[in-house]
Parts: structure tokens; sequence; C-alpha cells
């Protein structure tokens, strides 16, 4: 009869206390997400966590060597910017057809600013085995260290520059935006506007990019340049002060199809005929592309794809099988007549 090794004894509070170098409740107040931490302490517990592979509550204690075969898709925005938007539904129906073929469950949870502590501790407290992230902004420093914990994986570049365990899946949205802006410059065009998307968010900063590098490698400078938030309404209003101020300019690159087009009905309100006086084209081919006026040109993302891709890698990585870090989906160019 063989010998079994002995057990090694369940991560309790103590022991993370007693790791840190902290008292067991200013170890509860962390792990319950508590903003009455010091910054040092709250370090100390969070690597003592790690080290010790401690679960933070009872559920998630008697899961430790087993799993909850559901998983959670973690949009960081209010509720009316997720139903408005065509691309988060795309996501969450790709990430739920694969889903349904698999034993794993979906949980969508949309957590905004007012609260993404509580979100934290969701995730943190055994209840998932495993989170799909969308719509990431630089301020959301309550995934920076869930990584380390939980199997994430992340859908658009993220901002923050120190996590750990961080894999994506995203298009190439600096080439994207530069194909849209050759476009425009293809016709003729040498004042070239651009409307952009939210700069603490990678798809907002990338797609500057590529409009930028598109412009310099023409030998011309932007003509102007204005920060949205990829909403119509955001496009409407930057659109009109870009006409009231008389700004000079014959192209407009829209960082996103929902910019551009209330970018085109602000254009339409003031004369401006399209694509005779102004040359405009987007990113994201969807309803707004496809129901403007004129409809837009657009370079075409594929976001239910990209939502199947995300839930397979990350149940893969829950499954213990290794999985690319970054996950390049391919694009495509649709021509229509705003440009």
């Amino acid at each position: 009869m063989s010998m079994q090794e002995p057990r090694k004894p369940q991560a309790t509070l103590e022991l993370v206390a007693e790791r840190a170098g902290v008292s067991r409740a200013t170890v509860s107040r962390v792990v319950n997400g508590s903003d009455r931490v010091k910054a040092d302490a709250r370090k100390a517990v969070e690597q003592a966590i790690r080290e010790l592979n401690y679960v933070p509550n009872r559920a998630a204690r008697s899961l430790a060597q087993g799993r909850t075969n559901s998983i959670a898709l973690v949009v960081p925005e209010n509720t009316a910017k997720f139903f408005a938007d065509p691309y988060f539904a795309k996501v969450v129906q790709g990430a739920a057809q694969y889903v349904a073929g698999t034993e794993f469950m979906l949980t969508l949870l949309l957590s905004t600013e007012s609260d993404p502590a509580k979100t934290t501790r969701y995730l943190q407290g055994g209840n998932v085995d495993g989170a799909l992230v969308l719509s990431h902004h630089a301020a959301d420093r309550s995934y920076a260290d869930l990584g380390s914990l939980l199997p994430l994986v992340y859908g658009g570049r993220t901002m923050s520059t120190d996590q750990n365990e961080i894999y994506v899946v995203d298009i190439d949205n600096i080439a994207a935006a530069r194909q849209a802006t050759e476009v425009i410059i293809a016709q003729g065009r040498t004042r070239l506007a651009m409307i952009a998307g939210p700069q603490d968010m990678g798809a907002g900063l990338d797609r500057l990019t590529g409009f930028q590098q598109a412009v310099h490698n023409a030998g011309l400078e932007p003509a102007v340049i204005r920060i949205g938030d990829f909403t119509p309404a955001s496009g409407h209003r930057i659109m009109q002060q870009l006409i009231e101020s008389k700004a000079d300019f014959d192209g407009l690159f829209a960082a996103s199809a929902q910019m551009g087009f209330g970018a085109l009905q602000a254009l339409a309100e003031a004369g401006f005929k399209v694509p005779a006086d102004v040359s405009v084209t987007a990113v994201d081919d969807d309803s707004f592309a496809r129901s403007s006026t004129p409809p837009l040109t657009t370079i075409a993302q594929f976001p239910e794809r990209q939502g199947e891709i995300m839930a397979e890698l990350l149940i893969k990585r829950i499954q213990g099988e290794q999985v690319p870090e970054w996950s390049i989906m391919d694009t495509k160019l649709v021509l229509r007549d705003s440009h």
C-alpha cells in the first residue's frame, strides 16, 4: 500500500494575514473591496493571496479543486450605452453561441464606475471560473490584479501595462483607421478632420494613431482632431462645433460608425453635401453605417466572431490549455456612398 502525501492546509484569512504582516480584519477588508486600507497594506495582502492561492469565500474554497462551470462577460459601461451599441449585442451573441455548445453557463455583468468593487468581489468570490472583459477603460483599475487570480480574456486592447496574464482578442485598430483614412486621401482630399474615440481606451488611441499615420504618409497634416465617446450624439455635437467654428476640411474620418452617423446628420442639417463637399469614412460596419444618409464607407470588424473566439480561448485557459496572448481578427473594407 502506497503512502499518500499529506494534503496542504487550505489557506485561511489568518494565514494570509500572517504572510502579509497585517491583521485579519485588514485582510477581510481587502477581500471585500473596502477602500479603508492603505496602499502598502493592500499590496502586501494581494501578494499574500496570490502566493497562498487563497480563495476568498467558503463556497469558492469548496470548489478549489473543481469548477463552477460558469463564466462572466463583463462590460464596464452603463446600461444605456450597452443597449444602444450594436457591437456589444454581437459580441454577447457570439460568446453565447459558443458557450451553448459547452458545459459552461454565461453570466452578463454590467459594471459601472459607481461600484466597480462590487463586480470585482463577485468575480473573486468563486462564482465563476473566468471572465470576458469588454470596453476596457484605463481607469478600470478594479481588473488590474484579477489576472493573477482568475482567467481573463479581453475584447480589445487593455490600456493597463502592469497587469498579469493579459489575453486579448482584437482587430488591428491602427491598420483599420489608416485604411479608412487612405480611402479619403485617394479621393484627392487634402484637409482631413477626425472625430476620435476616447483616449483612455485602446481602440480610441489606436484609431487616432492610424489616422495620423495615413495623413503623414501622404505628406499632409491633420486639419482638425476632436475627441468623442463613440456615440452618435458625440459625433453630431462635435460636427456642429466644427461647422460653427468654420473649420476648413474636405474629408472626415470618424473612429466609429456611430459617431460618423451623428456627424452626417449635422453636415446635412448645415447644408453640406456628402461626398461632394466632405468625404466621410469610419470603422465598424453596423446598423448605423448602413442606415446613415448616405450609407457609410467603413472598415468592418466581426464582433460576433470576436465573442466566439473570446469564449473559446477563455474556456481553454480554464481547462489548462495554452492559448495565444494576442488574437488579431481580420477586417474588411466596405465601400458605400459616403466617400
